[in-house]
């Protein structure tokens, strides 16, 4: 027997109990006056005795003596085959990508659509038409009438889309609170795109694991399918604004390094600072992770706004863009503005950034946040800028006055950029985005499709009953065919469709990656996609909030160990190889550790921006055995009421078709094997698998039934429950206890999320179970136990099924209460005959 407070864990079938007792230990008695401890000899004969009571119970209850039994005379019909797990990694890469192109075709019909709709418009200025505004909608006033731009919507709870109220017909439009909602451009954007309510619907019922699906348009207005109702905030706003996400802006420009000069000098102090700053931050609010920029302030010299960054561009990524904002707050205006020596810095920065050969020297440009121009700067354009004009200027004119503004409209004219003028905080916003359009003309002249995929993010509308869901977006740019507009470049949005990152853990057979191994997605940037030590939220429940920098938490933050970044460079460079390394991996909430040996193997997912990686654990994560029983005999047994499957294993996919949605997994399964679904598709090996494993262990329930109606009233009263699980995710369950009298109540429901099965992890016990040698038994303390004497105290145990190859099989687990223990002692004690002692 072991008793131990650390993690250990190994392969082979397991059992696992748990113990409510208190914390057993020796104390001084006072008898007559003097101090006796106990003596050494006898605390060894209460110990000995006390395994043995303990090992008896565990193996009475566990019933794994059964099973053992019982899956030694399945060894001979049983295969093991070893995994090969760059075979397995291109397989799953295959998969995910043909999930993916279904989601990007789905995207260029909405393009096709959209752009078909456009050039078959006419644009009319006066054009009234009343659309389903999505704050607007089934609102009334004072005297019961729909208010204009509402109307009656219907709206109904929906299952896919986590129970909110949807319409599957139709879509709604947001405008941004501070854009007049019947403006003639919005109301026209508004008008032709209804065209695309038809395709919104052609798609989902195309692909029924399609969520939301829009169109962001270059006029600020955006198009959501299935329509919903928007609520404004408690202040009465909605910022949202579609022009501002990432998923936009990535589609609708390449990416670009950036310089931004701020103008420093006397003139702009007060108000003027203020609005400068402020565009400078929705400035950084449009890069993105492919970008890089840096920040110069001037007035006679030249001030980096981060000193330690001189002469060189950062990556864009929130980290950088929120500590260069902290430096803004520290710019003060005093001086004369020296123009020339900055524009001569942004040039040589550029230039010498280009040779680095990182970035992008294809789309540069230089943003000048300044209050005027005395001059055109001809000659450092013809220095640095001319004829080629590979570097843009786009002039951002702060205050009402415009003496200098033609200046700065020379400037940008003359470098293929724009020039705006910004007098108020209020117009930051909205003038900042024209930039935009004029990046995106190369896109769109050339025709460039280009279909891109964002970095995870959380969407907050969506929720799994386990707090907000982590999402990719894939998104393409919509243009002008116009022939009058073909060579002007003309942007006209951006259509887009969110991906949960779970709709990835799908495709992977958690089954084939045994107890420790897991599967992981990352970016080209090598930020996290999907990886099991992603963790985006903290706190509890419904209150569980963003960490920051979440969406670029970088892979060699997780895979540490990889100190060269060798794992992590080859993936970002899409390549396919294998890796290994000693790691270790935390478990129980970081409270205990696991060193292990994993192999990883990795590619590219074709058609997107992510490579993916699997990581192996030698030994048992290296091997996977198939059993073989008939369908109608493991149909029986699947079907008995003690049995379940791991809710986040896929093994049948309920949510491609509507009709199958309301199907448990085992119900499926039942449909599939019928033959009278052919729409249904199944993991048939996964399946013929938890079959076997149904078989198998389907002799427990009655062993355990048996102990139940023999058992006593005093005898063993501190069991309370029994369980098994297995490497396919079945489980067996069964209380010797109501209930209500369960001393842990979360116990192996969702709120234990590291004691059941989940998409990308098997519970803990299992874990620890797995790594012992089978048939002993584990025993684990909670760590916040303290000295209570109602503390679970969890036992486990492997069960092998073949001796000279590991392969794990299932896990079960019991409970004992503190009484029950208290029981043991006292007979310790007697047959010790120590009775002038006592033991706590």
């Amino acid at each position: 027997m072991q008793v131990d407070r650390s993690c250990v864990v190994s392969s082979a079938w397991c059992a696992c109990l748990i113990l409510l007792f208190s914390t057993l230990g020796t104390r001084v008695s006072e008898v007559g006056g003097t101090h006796q401890s106990i003596p050494p000899s006898v605390v060894k004969l209460w110990a000995s005795a006390f395994g043995g009571e303990i090992k008896s119970i565990s193996a009475k209850y566990s019933g794994s003596q059964l099973l053992q039994k019982k899956y030694k005379e399945f060894e001979r019909a049983v295969r093991v085959d070893e995994i090969d797990g760059l075979r397995l990694v291109k397989r799953l890469a295959d998969d995910m990508e043909e999930m993916f192109h279904k989601k990007a075709e789905a995207m260029k019909r909405l393009v096709e659509a959209a752009e078909e709709a456009h050039l078959q418009h006419e644009e009319d200025p006066d054009l009234q038409y009343e659309y389903f505004n999505a704050v607007l909608i089934n609102e009334v006033d004072e005297e019961g009438n729909s208010v204009e731009l509402g109307g009656e919507f219907l709206l109904q709870p929906n299952d896919h889309f986590n129970n909110l109220s949807v319409n599957l017909s139709l879509s709604t439009v947001q405008v941004p609170t501070n854009m007049y909602n019947k403006d003639s451009a919005i109301v026209n954007g508004v008008f032709w795109s209804e065209a695309l309510n038809k395709v919104f619907v052609d798609n989902f019922e195309r692909d029924p694991s399609l969520i939301w699906q829009y169109f962001g348009s270059a006029k600020g207005f955006f198009r959501q399918y299935p329509g919903i109702k928007w609520k404004p905030d408690e202040h009465g706003v909605i910022a949202f604004d579609c022009r501002n996400r990432k998923w936009y802006i990535q589609a609708a420009t390449s990416p670009k390094n950036v310089v931004i000069l701020v103008d420093v000098s006397g003139s702009m102090k007060g108000l003027r600072l203020t609005i400068a700053r402020q565009t400078v931050s929705s400035i950084l609010d449009t890069l993105g992770d492919d970008d890089f920029f840096n920040i110069i302030a001037y007035n006679e010299e030249l001030h980096y706004v981060e000193s330690c960054l001189n002469g060189t561009l950062v990556q864009a990524d929130v980290p950088n863009k929120d500590h260069f904002r902290k430096h803004l707050q520290k710019l003060f205006a005093k001086g004369i503005g020296m123009l020339d020596i900055a524009l001569t810095e942004a040039f040589n920065l550029l230039g010498d950034f280009n040779e680095t050969g990182r970035g992008s020297e294809c789309s540069q440009a230089i943003m000048l946040v300044t209050d005027g121009a005395v001059d055109t700067y001809d000659a450092i354009f013809a220095k640095y800028n001319w004829p080629d004009r590979k570097v843009r200027i786009f002039p951002y004119l702060i205050g009402r006055e415009s003496a200098f503004a033609d200046n700065l409209k020379w400037m940008a004219c003359a470098n293929k950029g724009y020039f705006t003028q910004i007098s108020t905080l209020a117009d930051v916003q909205e003038n900042v985005m024209e930039y935009l359009h004029v990046l995106s003309r190369p896109k769109v002249i050339d025709r460039e499709h280009d279909t891109v995929w964002t970095e995870a993010y959380i969407d907050n509308n969506m929720d799994d009953g386990k707090g907000p869901v982590l999402m990719t977006t894939v998104a393409m740019p919509v243009f002008s065919t116009k022939n009058e507009t073909r060579n002007r470049g003309i942007l006209l949005g951006v259509v887009g469709t969110d991906v949960p990152v779970s709709e990835l853990l799908k495709t992977v057979p958690k089954y084939k990656l045994g107890i420790h191994g897991y599967a992981f997605a990352i970016t080209n940037n090598g930020y996290i996609l999907t990886h099991p030590d992603l963790r985006p939220l903290y706190g509890d429940g419904k209150k569980r909030k963003r960490k920051p920098n979440y969406s670029s938490v970088d892979l060699f933050e997780v895979e540490w160990e990889d100190k060269e970044d060798t794992l992590r460079n080859a993936m970002v460079n899409r390549k396919t190889g294998t890796f290994s390394m000693e790691v270790k991996k935390s478990v129980d909430k970081g409270k205990r550790v696991l060193v292990l040996h994993n192999d990883y193997y990795y590619t590219d997912i074709k058609g997107t921006p992510f490579s993916l990686g699997v990581a192996l654990s030698r030994g048992h994560g290296k091997f996977f055995f198939r059993g073989n029983v008939t369908v109608e005999e493991g149909l029986h047994d699947l079907e008995h009421p003690d049995v379940a499957l791991a809710d986040e294993w896929t093994y049948c996919n309920t949510d491609e078709h509507p009709e199958h949605r309301h199907l448990s997994q085992i119900e499926a399964i039942k449909l599939y094997l019928s033959g009278h679904e052919p729409h249904l598709r199944c993991d048939k090996e996964l399946i013929q698998e938890v079959l076997f494993d149904a078989v198998v262990t389907a002799p427990l329930e009655a062993y355990w039934t048996s102990l139940v109606l023999n058992k006593s009233e005093n005898s063993d009263k501190g069991v309370e429950i029994a369980y098994l699980g297995s490497r396919t995710g079945l489980s067996r369950i069964n209380l010797f206890v109501v209930p209500d009298e369960l001393t842990n109540q979360d116990f192996l429901t969702a709120e234990d999320k590291e004691g059941v099965f989940n998409a990308d992890h098997f519970p803990l016990w299992y874990k620890r179970a797995a790594e012992q040698v089978p048939g002993t038994f584990v025993y684990s303390l909670p760590f916040n136990s303290g000295s209570e004497n109602k503390s679970v105290v969890l036992a486990s145990t492997a069960i092998q099924l073949l001796d000279e190859r590991k392969s794990p099989i299932a896990a079960g687990k019991w409970g004992l209460k503190w009484l029950f223990l208290s029981h043991t002692h006292f007979y310790i004690d007697r047959r010790c005959d120590i009775s002038p002692y006592s033991a706590v």
